[in-house]
């Protein structure tokens, strides 16, 4: 194969990896607190000396988009969310993770945790206990109160390094170092919506199949040139 099909080959992968990228943000379009994510390219040039440099591209990482969703709201009292940057901070088995998705309940110790059963941590990085049958109120700051007295305050987070944000799976996010955020609000009774805007997303998988498919054309064409060539010279 010459360097033209290796070149389609590797943006043919690249394409793929798209159309994956952006099916699972339409099937996450209404997934509370999701962030829709897309595909960088990286082109590696190699520079020959006689022949012509060439030119691959490669699809090397996953960006999420953080841009605010839509708040709802839900009347809830463990329903939170966040106006402004952060991630709620929660406890998985692999480790602390970010997340955006605020439905929250207590579970039977009284830990508040997500539909997964992970922990949310407070701004000390401790879980978040709340009395049973009481009626909660959560500040905008995140403070929790119960009667009027505070018992915790729920801890808003980003990383140090924005680069280090990593989707893993679902609505969570693994980053390296964290800092609190300023300035973000946390809002209660109210849930955050997916950014995913669905026609905007069908509209890019048309273009992503379009250009695949004009790929596995030449590929197809390539393949019909390079048989007719062995054919004609094995007369």
């Amino acid at each position: 194969m010459d360097a033209a099909g290796y070149t389609t080959l590797n943006r043919q992968s690249g394409l793929m990896r798209e159309m994956g990228v952006v099916a699972n943000n339409i099937a996450n379009a209404s997934t509370t607190g999701f962030r829709r994510e897309g595909v960088v390219f990286s082109e590696f040039v190699a520079a020959m000396d006689q022949d012509p440099s060439l030119s691959m591209a490669y699809a090397s990482g996953r960006h999420a988009d953080l841009t605010q969703a839509t708040l709802g709201q839900t009347g809830g009292a463990y329903d939170l969310a966040i106006q402004g940057e952060g991630f709620f901070l929660i406890e998985t088995p692999d480790g602390e993770r970010l997340t955006r998705a605020g439905a929250f309940t207590p579970s039977a110790a009284g830990e508040l945790v997500t539909p997964d059963g992970y922990r949310l941590l407070d701004a000390g990085g401790a879980p978040v206990f709340v009395p049973p049958d009481a009626k909660v109120a959560v500040a905008r700051d995140g403070t929790v109160s119960v009667g009027g007295d505070p018992i915790a305050q729920i801890g808003l987070w980003q990383p140090v390094d924005p680069l280090t944000l990593r989707h893993q799976s679902g609505t969570l996010f693994a980053a390296g170092e964290l800092e609190p955020v300023e300035g973000a609000e946390v809002l209660q009774g109210m849930l955050e919506d997916s950014n995913v805007e669905p026609v905007s997303e069908i509209a890019r998988m048309i273009e992503v199949q379009r250009a695949y498919e004009m790929g596995q054309k030449f590929l197809d064409a390539e393949d019909t040139r390079v048989r007719g060539v062995i054919q004609t010279l094995g007369r």
